[in-house]
């Protein structure tokens, strides 16, 4: 297995090898264990850890920072990633939000406020070296190993990222979350012909992969084939009725086809599952 060790953390976070392990332990994170079951942490175990930081520091109780970490998680996105998501916190409350927030500057209880594509940024040589050390594991690692691996290099380095997936896919080319990220990352290069190829596949292995066809759905949009994206979207909601963004995405596709009903009808879901929330 691969990760960040505790002294890419400990550099990173500007804190202490042990605080480091203290963290670990508190609850929140579920890091892997390497050779002499040294710790290992995911590019999102070290956002969390960033968190942790800025609000001990801050003098939150530990009772409300787990409680805090843990509504964190739950609210980190899927399917998208994350090097896009900014993270703010208003007293204990800590929030995501996938483009810039806007807080008062004057307010007493602003704690928090950081984009994780800087954090990516100071982490790409870590990750170069996760990258090389996955490589010279080749052989000891599972197609499950490598997409974890590109998991953890997307924010950092996208191209080894990519790599990762498609070392997955070698392994296993039935690897759904596999072709999804794999898809994901080609269609942020303009390359959304290869990225619907691999939300197809992705969908043929599982064809209740709401990601996959909501991914479709948007490299559709761009190749200009709006009806096979509104199907797309269609399958998506189908898989996960509560996936506000397909509503969105087809109530202006259908707006755009002149269809002024059913783009109210789906924007209107978009409205109160985004208000639910």
């Amino acid at each position: 297995m691969t990760g960040y060790t505790t002294k890419d953390i400990a550099r990173l976070l500007d804190l202490s090898p042990a605080q480091v392990r203290s963290l670990a332990r508190s609850g929140f994170l579920t890091p892997s264990r390497g050779p002499r079951r040294l710790y290992l942490f995911s590019f999102q175990d070290l956002v969390l850890l960033r968190v942790a930081k800025a609000l001990t520091l801050a003098k939150i109780p530990p009772k409300r920072i787990r409680r805090s970490l843990r509504a964190l998680r739950r609210q980190l996105p899927e399917g998208k990633p994350l090097s896009e998501v900014r993270i703010t916190a208003d007293g204990d409350r800590v929030i995501v939000t996938d483009g810039n927030a806007a807080w008062n500057p004057e307010s007493e209880q602003l704690l928090l406020d950081f984009s994780v594509a800087d954090l990516a940024a100071r982490a790409r040589p870590a990750a170069r070296r996760l990258a090389a050390a996955a490589r010279e594991a080749e052989e000891r690692l599972s197609a499950d190993d490598w997409f974890n691996v590109g998991l953890d290099l997307e924010a950092s380095s996208p191209e080894d990222a990519r790599d990762a997936y498609r070392r997955a896919l070698e392994i296993n080319p039935h690897h759904a979350d596999a072709h999804v990220n794999l898809a994901r990352l080609l269609q942020e290069m303009g390359r959304a012909a290869d990225a619907a190829v691999h939300c197809r596949l992705a969908l043929a292995s599982d064809p209740l992969h709401a990601t996959a066809a909501y991914n479709l759905g948007i490299a559709l949009e761009d190749l200009g084939h709006l009806d096979q994206a509104v199907a797309a979207y269609e399958q998506a909601i189908g898989a996960d009725p509560d996936l506000a963004d397909a509503y969105f995405n087809l109530g202006c596709l259908y707006e755009k086809q002149g269809k002024k009903a059913a783009a109210l009808r789906n924007l209107a879901q978009y409205k109160r599952l985004t208000e639910k929330a």
